[in-house]
């Protein structure tokens, strides 16, 4: 879509009317009407016509509390009703704060996203005009809405792809691309330099697949010379088959989406450097396929890994924590970021623990885990802090290795993944884990089946921005 402030609304033109919950002071204006029987209910519309003809969209943006999840209203009523947009729409937005507006251009960008993307027959849809009618100079909130709402949209499509297109190389050659055109450093490291290097666990977890592993090292780095202030590390497992401890054939499809973290951080990276933030951030993505093969790693076997302690293997199943243990080895010990957060679709535990409206957070830094809850609530992107206690470290103790990849145990799972990671983080005291399985893929009204909700990139990047000042 593309999007422009006008200081006038045209009354023959099709609009979309935002309403509080108790009325809008500009309706009877616009619309002509002397009472409309419409409630102002978060996410409900109803659509009238003016005296021209013109389709009037009331959309209920609901009550004060509702604010945080703008987008959602906006985004569903240009998914159900965009089909009847005939080339351009107006927004009346002088009644809408300045983050209202951004968030109203996020929802709209992401109303368009389509998931039918392997479809042999697309449906043609002509470029839309959003016109949004502000008395305040609005223009940064519209271009910053629609490249977050563009971005989101991107990793969205990546997470939805299918494995036998979505490979660890796929996603290499997509950070490429990404960097030209958003104008930051991307290296891809391939099986000869991760031997060479020392990603024994990337290695040992990619070995059973056709499909060799990479290590994407994005750099966006605005403030030349300064140290790196965020360092992002993103699981990404294309394809997740549980290798030899292999997974029941319930919903094995949709192990596409195991690579969700490593999207959050091929987007977040992407959206930094086309905001041009004053932050310098690297992200780094360990990918991998798990697959089931003559070569793959075993129950049992004992691996090294990029930091030099060995792992003995006790579940296969456990493989995206071997990546981001090489991954948050790397940044640590190559960048020395500040500030460490990863992030993975990691554990069915955290989804039993919180289900699927909060993202399980680790940390034993409270200032992080302050600032990132509080963003949390704001982007409505919510995590929820578990605990790091020592005294679940003995779930993970090895006779033969330094420390096995998982507990055995039916309780506690999200946590003692979190634990294992933490022996690889070279006791960095800002470090964070972030568990996203239960939000960044699942149910929604936008598709019959399971797909990607674009969980993590606003979460991340408004973060990020809270260090812009400092």
């Amino acid at each position: 879509m593309d999007y422009k402030q006008i200081k006038h609304i045209d009354k023959q033109k099709d609009l979309i009317i935002p309403c509080l919950k108790g009325g809008t002071k500009a309706l009877k204006e616009l619309t002509g009407i002397e009472q409309i029987d419409f409630d102002g209910d978060f996410s409900k519309h109803q659509v009238i016509y003016g005296r021209h003809g013109n389709k009037i969209y009331l959309l209920g943006i609901g009550e004060d509390k509702d604010k945080v999840k703008l987008e959602e209203a906006f985004k569903k009523l240009c998914y159900d009703t965009k089909k009847y947009w005939k080339g351009s729409i107006q927004v009346m937005a002088d009644e809408l704060s300045e983050d209202a507006i951004k968030k109203a251009v996020i929802g709209l960008e992401m109303g368009t996203y389509d998931i039918g993307q392997f479809k042999s027959k697309k449906e043609k849809s002509a470029k839309l005009k959003v016109e949004f009618s502000s008395s305040k100079n609005i223009t940064s909130q519209l271009e910053e809405g629609k490249l977050t709402g563009e971005t989101i949209n991107r990793i969205k499509a990546l997470v939805d792809a299918p494995a036998n297109h979505k490979t660890p190389e796929y996603l290499g050659n997509w950070a490429k691309e990404s960097s030209k055109a958003s104008n930051y450093k991307c290296t891809v490291l391939h099986q000869d330099e991760l031997k060479k290097q020392g990603f024994n666990a990337v290695l040992a977890v990619g070995q059973g697949s056709a499909n060799p592993p990479v290590v994407i090292v994005n750099e966006y780095m605005p403030k030349k010379g300064k140290a790196v202030d965020i360092g992002l590390v993103g699981k990404g497992i294309t394809f997740d088959t549980g290798g030899l401890s292999i997974k029941s054939s319930t919903n094995l499809h949709y192990m596409k989406s195991d690579m969700g973290g490593a999207a959050v951080v091929l987007g977040v990276v992407e959206l930094a450097a086309k905001l041009k933030l004053n932050v310098n951030i690297v992200g780094i993505v360990c990918s991998a396929e798990n697959a089931v093969d003559s070569n793959s790693y075993r129950p049992g076997d004992v691996i090294n890994s990029y930091s030099g302690k060995t792992i003995e293997i006790i579940d296969t199943d456990a493989e995206g924590r071997l990546v981001l243990a090489d991954g948050l080895s790397y940044i640590i010990k190559k960048f020395k970021p500040k500030e460490v957060i990863d992030l993975a679709t990691l554990t069915g535990s955290v989804v039993q623990t919180l289900g699927y409206f909060a993202a399980g957070m680790f940390t034993n830094n409270t200032k992080m885990a302050d600032e990132m809850s509080k963003v949390g609530y704001e982007t409505n992107e919510r995590v929820w802090p578990l605990p790091l206690f020592a005294d679940y470290e003995n779930d993970l103790h090895s006779d033969i290795a330094d420390l096995r990849n998982f507990s055995g145990k039916p309780i506690a799972g999200a946590i003692t993944a979190a634990k294992f990671l933490e022996a690889f983080t070279e006791d960095h005291k800002s470090w964070m884990h972030l568990d996203i399985a239960g939000v960044s893929f699942g149910d929604s009204p936008y598709a019959k089946m399971k797909s990607a909700s674009g969980y993590g990139v606003q979460l991340i990047a408004n973060y990020i921005k809270t260090k812009v000042a400092k």
